[in-house]
């Protein structure tokens, strides 16, 4: 892939700084609320199930409403649709923090409103995803995601820690937080100009509403990427064990779990800086792969570790490892789909990640519950490194995927 200009110069279009901003803050507002709810769910019951279904809720909207989430952002105003996501997350926000009144927590509300979360999340990200495309030329598209990709990585790393801090200070603070960046992420993107109206006077129709995952089935190399990315880390994702890591593995603390939290994502928003100003311009299929292998070694080391900085050292490289096959991934979804696709396709690709991440912590969990915590993860690195050699069998052509920029659409 080749830039035509620098990697700094997206950020000479307004509203793609705005659109910057509000990805941050939402995605900060996010992390914060993930991690007190972990804590506050194990500290009040010392349940791994209780833990891993935190996951599975908010999962579980994504994978039933994909079909009316992407039509909805190829069919309105993607803008719009943001916007009102995060005032939703504000009122999430704000209902966790009377929950989290001494004597008020109830783990079934919890769960209900981690529910509407994840409705909420459903709607967002397809949108968000696609909006992106929306706000910059061409030439500045391949720099532009490997930025938002930073934007919500550095989020990754601010949020998990400040989450932890908060959270120190009383199991309030974290939720009040999370509503103030929502409501001003909302702020943001309302602040956006409005685009043209995308033309669609059809009729939504059972064909129409499954194109994206045609389109998706139809390309083989965008198919193996988020279907690598989906098996992979299903397996080797272990953020949700991190409060059982760090309280009864490394003897840490709820501040202590925000550091392992956010320990990927220093791996990883330094790699996306890096990508950003030196976009891989050769052999990224093999790129991909090799970030998947690294990612299953490094959870496999994290496993076995009992050393605190080891441990952060493991998830450092992890999340490098992990930036590289997301900005590939991403790249071939932002720049091989056509736009009035996009959010259709995101939405099906949302449903992959949210698998791998959501679905994942219910994975880790449920193991956890049954074998202990160490041999899940143990268990789930092996397994990345597994899918990773298959899955260069199965799609030879992802693989050769060399240059990505040929194949803007």
């Amino acid at each position: 892939m080749t830039s035509s200009r620098s990697g700094l110069s997206v950020f000479r279009h307004r509203d793609f700084r705005r659109y910057f901003l509000s990805r941050f803050f939402a995605t900060f507002a996010l992390q914060v609320v993930s991690v007190a709810v972990g804590w506050q769910v194990y500290d009040l019951t010392g349940d791994a199930l209780a833990l891993g279904l935190i996951g599975l809720v908010q999962f579980l909207p994504a994978l039933c409403l994909f079909l009316v989430t992407g039509a909805v952002a190829d069919r309105y105003s993607r803008r719009l649709i943001v916007g009102v996501c995060a005032i939703v997350g504000m009122a999430c926000a704000l209902s966790l923090v009377v929950l989290a009144v001494p004597g008020w927590f109830m783990l079934w509300v919890t769960y209900a409103v981690l529910l509407i979360f994840g409705v909420m999340r459903a709607f967002l990200n397809p949108a968000l995803q696609s909006l992106a495309p929306n706000l910059v030329p061409s030439e500045d598209l391949a720099s532009a995601i490997a930025w938002t990709s930073s934007s919500t990585k550095t989020a990754q790393i601010v949020g998990p820690v400040a989450g932890g801090l908060l959270y120190a200070l009383g199991a309030y603070m974290p939720y009040s937080v999370a509503a103030a960046f929502f409501a001003f992420a909302s702020l943001m993107v309302f602040a956006i100009a409005k685009p043209a109206p995308r033309v669609n006077s059809s009729a939504p129709n059972w064909s129409s509403i499954t194109a994206g995952f045609r389109y998706i089935l139809s390309e083989r190399i965008l198919l193996g990427a988020i279907s690598l990315d989906l098996f992979a880390v299903l397996l080797g994702g272990a953020v949700a064990l991190m409060p059982i890591f760090a309280r009864d593995v490394l003897d840490l603390g709820p501040s202590a779990l925000g550091l392992l939290r956010g320990a990927p994502a220093i791996g990883a928003i330094a790699t996306a800086v890096i990508l950003a100003m030196h976009p891989i311009q050769a052999h990224a299929g093999l790129w991909m792969y090799a970030g998947v292998v690294i990612f299953g070694l490094m959870t496999i080391l994290f496993g076995l570790s009992t050393a605190p900085w080891l441990s952060i050292a493991a998830l450092v490289v992890m999340g490098a490892a992990d930036m590289i096959s997301v900005y590939v991934r991403s790249s071939l979804i932002a720049l091989w789909t056509p736009d009035e696709l996009r959010g259709r396709v995101n939405a099906v690709n949302q449903v992959f990640i949210g698998a791998s991440n959501e679905l994942g912590a219910f994975r880790a969990g449920s193991m956890a519950a049954a074998i202990g915590a160490v041999p899940a993860v143990l268990v789930g690195g092996i397994g990345t490194f597994v899918v990773a050699v298959s899955w260069m069998c199965l799609f030879p052509k992802l693989r050769r995927v060399s240059s990505l920029a040929a194949q803007v659409r």
